[in-house]
Order: C-alpha cells, then sequence, then structure tokens
C-alpha cells in the first residue's frame, strides 16, 4: 500500500500506522516552507511507526534530520507521540495551542498512576460497574502505568496562537482554534490557491475536528487537579464546525480516512448527527439514568456487550459530553440525592 500521496502545491501526507487500532493509520503531513520542511503532527510513538514516518519523509525528497518544524494539531498520542524523538533528531520545534500544551506538561509533572486513581474514581461516579473497575486498581497495584501513552512526547517549544499566521515564509498558514475533540485543537488554513484550482479558499488541515467518513470522539476535558471546572466539550466542538463549514475550503487534508472536498456539506452531516444523538439521549432520559446506563443504551458502531474495555470508558465520557450539553441547554437535569448520581430529562 502507498504509504506517501503528494497533494501538489508542496504538500505531502504519509501514512504512519497505528499499532492495534482500527484506524489504522494517521495521515502525517509533510509543508514545504522557505526555511526547511515542516510537520502537520507526527504519529504513534512506535519503532514501525518511526520507520514509516522516515522512510516517508525521505520519499518527499527529504529527511527527518533536515526537519524545521512540527506543527501538532492536538496532543493525542497518534498525533504528538513521536514529536520527542523527531525533536531529537532534528533540532526542530515543537508548536502547540496552549490548551493542549497545558496537558502535555500536566501529564508528564504528575506521577503516572494518578490518572489511573482519578479514572477510576470518575467512572465509579458514572455508575461503571465493579468488573469494569478492577483493571483500572489492578493497572495500579502492578505499576503498568509508565507504560501509558504520550510519556515520551515532547514538551512544546512554541505556542500556535489562533488567528495569526504562523512564522513560516514562503507560506500563508493561519492557525484555527477548534476546541472539541481536545480543549486545544487546532486546524491550520493553508490560504493559498488550491494546485488543481478547486474552487473556495485555499486547504486545511484539520486534525481530527473534520473526517470525511467518522465522528471524532468527543468526551469531557479532563483535570485531575481540577475537578471543579465545568466544560461543555460537545458544545465547543459544534460552534467549532460552525465556524469551520463557514470557512469555504477547497480541500480538506484530514488526519485519518482521506482528503475530501464539500466541508461544508460534511459540517452539516456532522451537525445533523450529533443533534439526532441530543434527541435519542432526551427520549432515554424518560426514567433516571446513570452515565453508565445512558452509554449502555446509545446507539454506537457495534452491540455495547462487543465494545472492549478501554472503549466502554471512552463511550461514557462521551455519553457525558453529551449529557452535559443537555444540562447546560435546560432539557435534563441531575436528581438529587442519588449515589451514582442519575440524570432525567425535564
Amino acid at each position: 500500500m502507498t504509504q506517501v500521496i503528494e497533494h501538489g502545491g508542496g504538500v505531502w501526507s504519509i501514512k504512519v500506522p497505528i499499532p492495534d487500532n482500527p484506524l489504522g493509520h494517521t495521515l502525517v503531513h509533510l509543508l514545504d516552507t522557505d526555511p526547511g520542511p515542516v510537520l502537520v503532527d507526527t504519529g504513534w510513538d512506535d519503532p514501525d511507526s518511526w520507520d514509516t514516518l522516515a522512510a516517508g519523509v525521505a520519499a518527499c525528497g527529504t529527511t527527518v534530520e533536515d526537519l524545521h518544524g512540527v506543527l501538532v494539531t492536538h496532543h493525542h498520542p497518534d498525533h504528538h507521540g513521536l514529536s520527542g524523538r523527531v525533536r531529537e533528531t532534528s533540532g526542530a520545534w515543537i508548536a502547540m495551542h496552549a490548551a493542549d500544551a497545558h496537558v502535555v506538561r500536566r501529564t508528564r509533572a504528575q506521577e503516572p498512576g494518578r490518572w489511573l486513581d482519578y479514572l477510576a474514581t470518575k467512572l465509579a461516579a458514572a455508575g461503571a460497574p465493579d468488573e469494569h473497575l478492577a483493571p483500572l486498581h489492578a493497572a495500579r497495584a502492578s505499576g503498568r502505568t509508565r507504560t501509558l501513552p504520550g510519556l515520551n512526547a515532547a514538551l512544546p517549544d512554541r505556542e500556535i496562537v489562533p488567528g495569526e499566521l504562523l512564522d513560516l515564509a514562503g507560506r500563508r498558514l493561519r492557525a484555527i482554534w477548534t476546541p472539541g475533540h481536545t480543549p486545544g485543537h487546532v486546524c491550520l488554513h493553508l490560504d493559498e490557491e488550491h494546485p488543481a484550482r478547486h474552487p473556495g479558499r485555499g486547504r486545511l488541515f484539520s486534525g481530527d475536528h473534520l473526517l470525511p467518513g467518522i465522528t471524532p470522539h468527543i468526551g469531557l476535558y479532563e483535570d485531575p487537579d481540577d475537578p471543579a471546572t465545568v466544560t461543555d466539550p460537545l458544545g465547543d466542538y459544534l460552534d467549532s464546525l460552525e465556524r469551520i463549514g463557514r470557512l469555504g475550503v477547497a480541500e480538506v487534508l484530514p488526519a485519518h480516512q482521506h482528503a475530501f472536498t464539500e466541508p461544508a456539506a460534511r459540517v452539516a452531516e456532522l451537525l445533523d448527527h450529533h443533534e439526532a444523538r441530543l434527541s435519542d439521549l432526551r427520549t432515554l432520559l424518560a426514567a433516571p439514568l446513570t452515565p453508565w446506563q445512558i452509554a449502555e443504551r446509545m446507539e454506537w458502531n457495534r452491540p455495547w456487550e462487543q465494545i472492549p474495555h478501554g472503549s466502554r470508558t471512552i463511550a461514557v465520557s462521551e455519553a457525558e459530553a453529551h449529557l452535559r450539553r443537555l444540562v447546560k441547554l435546560g432539557f435534563a437535569e441531575a436528581v438529587p440525592g442519588g449515589d451514582p448520581v442519575t440524570y432525567q430529562a425535564v
């Protein structure tokens, strides 16, 4: 299978594999600039992924050693994972939005087991059964927390400031803040004529924000050190989608699947999808349910019984994000006195 695709105008994509993941690969993009080549994302921290990235960069006519910088769309390990090794090899700078840079610094500074403790407590409060919590407690007790992904990712040394042209001579690249998938997710707008002269305002490196055939995960923004903060990631995502839909780009270069055109139509599909989910959730909440019970009853890409442990945790977080949106809109509320807490439509 071809690992490198040339998109024209000094832009390539490299299919960097994600081990043991149904997504298959991350599309790492390489952009020619006057000071040198720049990557958009890096891929998962894995030996095979590194070899594929290095071979792909070579197929684009350069080397990892010659990379000038890395623009990270968001902090997840399939995007930011190899940034540390890229910087070690090339000396490239690493840039990220401040909100996600904060997550990276927090993760590096914390004792690794802190996250598992927080996650287990949060899932218990959401109504998760003991058999779901047991593997988290076992991992904490065994010390396997040192293998959590993302711990080797680079601390960013530059900030991506939304709205400003990035300091990349020879290119017009502007960041657009698109929170939702993560608090600091950014899309990068290459505001230049499309090389095939497609109508529209250039091209968009969309990260995970806008994908052609799948819906990105929208879960709660977690901060173990600030549990009192109440965020609305789904509301953030929907607002961000509408901003991107109005941009009018000719082509989208996402981090998964494939490049595509007509982004406004895809934005409309995603807005409709989440509106339908919120409507279905209001119907489910005719009787009080815990977040875990809500997740069990929501529609996923497979029956709940076939969803593996880690994906169930993600599903509960996504259910909570939709639930939090309903509460903010005044369509649901917590039932007083429940332990774990239950919610009901109003």
